[in-house]
């Protein structure tokens, strides 16, 4: 562990400016044999939020296993903070998986962050791998719309840096925002986001699996 999770709001800011720096935005990755996605369902009245982690062969996304961790998040919900909120549970469903993934897409921000510490850069450093951050919608940065065919990008620009990229997945639909998580350069992120969607769907096939997992609570 990084860093103890019961803070207040200016000290986490404070932890993500600090750990921003620690982020490898080059790759430094093995060969990728092994992906994971991972994923958090809503909290539900009980108070409960589960977190799914999800084991896909790759090239092939042959599905081989998941895990789940339930429990009740301790931090508010308060964007730019989600990784407080739920990064804990998650780290507990990707703990729990037997296969040890080479690189992880998680649901959220990478460096397309306030702070360029997205969760998907949080839970990098914590486990010390790889990860990209696949989100289905924008945090910050301003971007043009990249063509509509598969595959297609166009760059996510946040107060002069190139923080991620929009990219169209599926002809007429939004595109995804795809960042940086650590040991991972931008290029790489975008390529193997794409080669894990399959034709006809949005959402890359380990989050999208993740997903369906936490909603099954």
């Amino acid at each position: 562990m990084l860093h103890p999770w019961d803070m207040t709001i200016d000290e986490a800011g404070a932890l993500q400016s600090r750990l921003a720096g620690l982020v490898e935005e080059t790759d430094r990755l093995d060969t990728v044999r092994l992906i994971a996605g991972v994923d958090i369902s809503g909290v539900r009245s009980s108070g409960v939020a589960t977190a799914a982690a999800v084991l896909l062969s790759f090239p092939e996304l042959q599905f081989l296993e998941e895990s789940r961790a339930v429990g009740v998040p301790r931090f508010p919900y308060i964007p730019g903070f989600l990784s407080f909120r739920e990064a804990p549970l998650m780290l507990e469903a990707l703990k729990e998986l037997r296969g040890q993934p080479d690189i992880i897409l998680v649901d959220g921000q990478g460096r397309a962050h306030p702070r360029k510490l997205g969760i998907a850069c949080h839970l990098g450093l914590l486990l010390d791998k790889p990860t990209i951050g696949c989100a289905k919608s924008r945090l910050v940065g301003q971007f043009e719309q990249p063509a509509d065919e598969p595959g297609a990008t166009s760059p996510l620009v946040y107060r002069g840096d190139v923080v991620g990229c929009a990219l169209r997945t599926k002809v007429g639909s939004k595109p995804i925002f795809v960042s940086v998580g650590h040991r991972v350069s931008l290029a790489t992120a975008q390529s193997l986001v794409m080669r894990c969607t399959l034709p006809g769907q949005r959402i890359p096939e380990p989050t999208r699996q993740a997903h369906m997992a936490a909603a099954r609570g």
